[in-house]
């Protein structure tokens, strides 16, 4: 049973997780990691497996077959996580570039709050390090302004793979179906907790906190052709949205 339960979903990440920065998410006690391997065809299950044997009640494998895509991998890390009792959940991408200290600060800014979700931004601006081509930069502004229109919120950065989140009826409402959004669920699990028909979050529920350091990786798994799918994705939420929810 944990009380935080952290997520990484990954693929094919046998020669790219740096097991030394995951391991540094445990210097918090309460934390207990869900490695999800996404039917990787490389080593990842049996490294993953490794790390977990070190340590024993602090690190579970969730292994997925076949590959569902990393949606699905988050939503089903979530729902394990939430299902061992954590009372609070989170993910974050296999590739480390949100760090292990901000990933952690990210967890102390939601419980200092009120919020009920807490989003990692990732703003350039003076004092932080973060590190992104310019071309992503800039892509990711426009995507992330569609999205912030699609909402109908004024989120900076909805596609910083780290999140934390408090247990709660709607949450647990919002993961109980699959995404449609392979690469947009970032959006589509926005939409659903803000459109709930029982108890929507509202802006009060949410916060973004800065990041002060973030690293672009190589190897990235988001080609163009998911790029404008996404884009697509978006066109979608945001007419469901205006149209109504089921």
């Amino acid at each position: 049973m944990s009380e935080v339960g952290l997520v990484i979903p990954c693929y094919n990440e046998a020669e790219r997780l740096d097991f030394a920065l995951v391991e540094q998410l445990l210097a918090d006690p309460r934390v207990k990691l869900f490695l999800v391997d996404d039917g990787s065809t490389d080593a990842t299950f049996e490294r993953l497996t490794e790390f977990s044997f070190l340590h024993p009640g602090r690190v579970e494998v969730v292994p997925i077959r076949p590959n569902g895509g990393k949606a699905e991998a988050v939503r089903r890390g979530l729902l394990r996580a939430l299902e061992d009792g954590a009372r609070l959940v989170g993910y974050l991408d296999a590739d480390m570039a949100t760090p292990p200290e901000e990933m952690l600060r990210l967890l102390a800014t939601l419980e200092k709050s009120s919020a009920l979700l807490a989003l990692g931004s990732r703003v350039r601006m003076l004092g932080a390090d973060i590190q992104r081509t310019t071309a992503r930069h800039y892509l990711g502004r426009v995507f992330a302004t569609l999205a912030s229109l699609s909402l109908s919120l004024p989120v900076y950065d909805t596609q910083c793979g780290a999140k934390v989140a408090r247990d709660h009826a709607t949450l647990r409402r919002a993961l109980s179906y699959p995404f449609t959004s392979r690469w947009a669920f970032d959006v589509e699990l926005l939409d659903r907790l803000t459109a709930d028909r029982e108890y929507a979050y509202t802006m009060a529920d949410l916060v973004e906190m800065p990041l002060k350091t973030w690293g672009e990786r190589g190897g990235s798994k988001l080609s163009s052709k998911a790029m404008v799918k996404a884009g697509l994705d978006l066109v979608g939420i945001g007419i469901k949205r205006r149209w109504g929810h089921r």
